[in-house]
């Protein structure tokens, strides 16, 4: 056999390759002793390193030999500095760990605190959708209220009194001024009644907490229709889990119109229908309209400080007798009470409470930011 043919044997032999992968490997081979060559020659070279420093150790030691007494009587005292600096280290140490301690809990707090704006950011993005219009009226930052609420007061009358809301508060405060007032009631027959303050316990401060409830959804943007049509509609949507809903417990319409909450069995239905927030629900036979579906907040009072507030227009006249009819007797104090010559002005609000009545009065603030107090009197 020639030697092209043992060259072409060698080149089909299954076990070495081909002849282009026996020169990969060759090449590779090549590269790695290449590479163990440098790694030895580096090897020889931190192995001349180490002789020579040994040999230097070895001098070095043998001079210290020399010191070595000298060396013997500073030990003690190399010894005491290096415990005093090893007792600055433990203090140390502990110090470290209370700062540690606290800044785990700094970040126990923080981890509270992102959990509460992440509630907050969820709280946000639950109130329905509603266009608004802005019409240019401003107010300084320093005077602007946190939380705006308008109080509304049932204030139980007894008998025998009057309740009057003057238009202008310089006359309320004129006619309390003056106390006592003598009114005509036709002839010879005259009354004494008596102005005092209405004092009323009014809401100060009013701190709500609130959560997203587990169980229910508000769904939003609702076409104009039939309310039990919509319920019906909505229910058989959500109802189902294809769109991703759960059984439904209860739907029912909020007082705000345009809106609706479902109440589910399941916990998990809720947050995962608000996952996706957007929902095409089928109305009519052909076509579907898109609702928003957001959480629903369960509230609760957490912090509630009231005050006593005097009304700014409002008085109330004591010292009422059953001397005639009732609505006779009321028209004449009305008509007394709005003369000037008697001190009065125009009476928005008369109430008057027979003896033996019971009626209540109903206050309500009209102008919270300025905090002044009128009255709407009914029986």
């Amino acid at each position: 056999m020639s030697s092209e043919e043992d060259f072409a044997v060698l080149v089909k032999d299954e076990q070495w390759g081909t002849l282009e992968e026996i020169t990969k490997a060759t090449i590779t081979l090549q590269k790695q002793y290449d590479q163990l060559i440098s790694e030895h020659n580096e090897l020889c070279k931190l192995r001349d390193e180490q002789r020579d420093l040994a040999e230097q150790f070895r001098q070095r030691s043998e001079k210290l030999a020399v010191s070595l007494e000298e060396d013997k009587r500073d030990r003690d005292t190399k010894s005491e500095a290096q415990k005093v600096r090893r007792d600055c280290l433990l203090e140390e140490e502990v110090q470290l760990q209370k700062e540690i301690q606290m800044v785990e809990v700094a970040l126990g707090e923080q981890e509270v605190e992102y959990g509460h704006l992440k509630q907050q950011t969820e709280l946000s993005a639950a109130v329905p959708e509603r266009k608004v219009v802005f019409n240019g009226l401003t107010e300084d930052i320093a005077s602007a209220q946190m939380f705006a609420m308008r109080s509304r007061i049932v204030y139980p009358m007894e008998g025998g009194t009057v309740l009057v809301t003057f238009e202008d508060q310089t006359v309320a405060e004129k006619i309390l001024a003056m106390k006592q007032h003598t009114v005509c009631l036709g002839g010879d027959c005259r009354i004494i009644v008596e102005a005092k303050p209405v004092q009323l316990l009014v809401p100060s401060f009013v701190e709500m907490d609130t959560q997203v409830c587990p169980h229910r959804i508000l769904i939003s943007s609702l076409p104009k229709k039939d309310s039990d049509r919509i319920l019906d509609k909505l229910e058989i949507h959500f109802s189902k889990k294809q769109h991703g809903g759960g059984e439904v417990e209860e739907c029912d319409t909020l007082h705000d119109p345009g809106n609706v909450v479902i109440t589910f069995m399941e916990d998990n239905v809720a947050r995962r229908l608000t996952d996706q927030q957007y929902h095409d629900v089928s109305f009519e036979k052909g076509s579907k309209h898109r609702v928003r579906v957001t959480p629903f907040l369960n509230g609760g009072i957490v912090n509630f400080k009231t005050e006593f507030a005097a009304c700014a227009r409002t008085l109330l006249l004591t010292g009422l007798h059953d001397v005639m009819d009732p609505e006779t007797l009321q028209d004449l104090l009305e008509i007394h009470f709005q003369k000037a010559i008697n001190g009065g002005g125009e009476v928005e609000a008369f109430l008057y409470n027979p003896p033996g009545e019971r009626f209540s009065a109903v206050f309500e603030d009209e102008q919270p930011a300025a905090g002044s107090v009128s009255a709407q009197t009914s029986t």
